[in-house]
């Protein structure tokens, strides 16, 4: 278990990357390039649930740690894929304190929450480690709420609270267009709302997480306060490269008269 939990409450800032192309290939070359952590995308990617198993097996022997966004905080999605051996969940689109508590539940067994138990799956050495993975689990399993309605951000103390809620991640585009100021993050309303997560989240001795478009970003948002900090995609590396590399070879062609 690769311990990125324990690293944030050490205060580490940890660099991440998106995957969403579903490939093990990528997700390998990624976790090897020097990022702290990446995640698969199963919300927006184009993999689906059987790409999963692959991409974590690919990622085992890189430095990087793996967390999935899942689609909902259904109990069901969340078991599945830290069965597998995910190293933590994010969920999305969470409008209350009610779903967060939902979304954590099924992260953790009981009595903080209400995972299933099966033992012969990857995540505990298909039985070899459970006893250990199990006791482990609240050290280990990173639950990551992202903060990205309206809604949420009306319940944001109560949110930050709960039990198993590590990481309050800011989602820019869902939550400027909730705001009803579309992909502009300098507008007021938006800086307004990323200052009231940060303050959430210290009050109850939490992290903030986020993404962003452009890595000149990252040194004010940890000067923020914001410790896990995702730029880049795996897709977005094979498009820019490809349309990069298209527009040299294009621009080189001799012009016939």
């Amino acid at each position: 278990m690769k311990k990125i939990k324990k690293r944030i409450k050490a205060g580490e800032t940890l660099a991440g990357c998106w995957l969403n192309l579903g490939s093990s290939v990528t997700a390998e070359i990624v976790g090897l390039s020097g990022y702290d952590w990446v995640l698969i995308d199963l919300e927006h990617g184009a993999g689906e649930q059987t790409d999963l198993l692959h991409q974590l097996q690919a990622l085992e022997h890189t430095p990087a740690a793996s967390l999935v966004r899942v689609e909902s905080y259904q109990k069901e999605r969340i078991h599945r894929v830290l069965d597998l051996g995910a190293n933590g969940v994010m969920v999305p689109r969470i409008k209350s304190a009610t779903e967060a508590k939902s979304a954590i539940a099924g992260i953790h067994y009981p009595p903080l929450g209400v995972r299933g138990v099966a033992k012969m799956v990857r995540a505990t050495g298909f039985g070899k480690n459970f006893d250990a993975y199990k006791e482990g689990t609240l050290d280990n399993l990173l639950g990551v709420i992202q903060i990205e309605t309206v809604e949420a951000l009306d319940e944001l103390d109560e949110i930050a609270s709960l039990p198993g809620v590590d990481v309050l991640f800011i989602g820019p585009a869902d939550l400027t267009m909730a705001l009803g100021i579309d992909g502009d993050l300098s507008h007021p309303l938006f800086i307004d709302a990323v200052d009231k997560i940060i303050a959430a989240a210290k009050n109850a001795g939490k992290a903030v997480g986020i993404l962003i478009f452009d890595p000149n970003d990252f040194a004010k948002y940890n000067e923020m306060g914001i410790q896990l900090i995702a730029c880049g995609a795996d897709a977005t590396f094979v498009a820019n490269g490809a349309r990069a590399l298209a527009s040299q070879l294009n621009s080189a062609k001799i012009k016939k008269e």
